[in-house]
């Protein structure tokens, strides 16, 4: 029994008998274990992060918050003409805001690119007035900062357009969404914690390989935190024996 054992083993090439030597070492799989708990810690940091970033900063008056400020910015553009002419951004036009009562809170020219900013202006709804000689007036209506951007076409006439723009803000749902990706990373983070220790007590190899692989999900610092788990993965495959529920096909 003992020389077919020494048999089986004059086989193996150093390599092979190193990896032998490490499957079979309780360390291999605690050091998996640990490497899969600290890389989800990471996660879990990082989900924590994004949820105070996102109910602190976001939620904490700047979705209808009167008292903040923001910067309206955007571009302004002539329209296209039947000859093919036009969409080019329009220099020298004069962008005002306008509040409620009719006060002038923010002015601004259009530079060569067509772009205009109108800085640190009260978060109430506003009318932002785009006038250029030779072109219809533009009378858009929104709240400052509920817009990265606005794009605005000038075409040739007199008159006024009028465009309301107050209900198309869709910083709710991209809070929603912000707040649902960190609570899948505080999630993920917690899974592969728990796989860490799993990997610890060495019972359940599948459901270590599950949570760890759930924590991969949490991002810890990019890209450390996933490359610790699944350095941590490959040791607890590599110990997959020492599993009490493991069992070779």
């Amino acid at each position: 029994m003992t020389e077919s054992a020494e048999d089986q083993f004059e086989d193996y090439s150093a390599m092979s008998l190193w990896l032998h030597d490490l499957s079979i070492d309780p360390a291999t799989r605690v050091a998996g274990g640990l490497m899969i708990f600290v890389g989800s810690l990471l996660g879990l940091l990082l989900g924590i992060a994004l949820i105070s970033a996102n109910v602190g900063e976001i939620l904490s008056g700047q979705l209808d918050g009167s008292d903040g400020v923001a910067d309206v910015n955007g571009t302004a553009i002539t329209a296209l003409q039947d000859s093919g002419t036009g969409g080019e951004p329009a220099e020298g036009v004069t962008v005002s805001l306008i509040d409620s009562d009719g006060l002038v809170v923010g002015v601004d020219e259009t530079d060569s690119g067509g772009r205009f900013s109108v800085k640190d202006v009260p978060r109430r709804t506003a009318t932002l007035l785009v006038e250029h000689p030779g072109n219809r007036t533009v009378e858009i209506t929104l709240v400052p900062g509920d817009h990265a951007q606005i794009s605005v076409t000038l075409t040739p006439g007199n008159g006024v357009d009028k465009i309301d723009m107050s209900g198309e803000s869709h910083l709710a749902e991209s809070v929603l969404i912000g707040s649902m990706i960190a609570a899948m990373t505080l999630l993920a983070g917690l899974a592969g914690m728990v796989g860490g220790l799993e990997a610890y007590r060495g019972d359940r190899f599948r459901k270590t390989w599950w949570l760890a692989f759930f924590g991969l999900w949490s991002r810890g610092m990019l890209f450390i935190g996933p490359m610790l788990i699944l350095i941590g993965m490959g040791m607890v495959s590599l110990s997959r024996d020492q599993f009490t529920d493991y069992t070779r096909d």
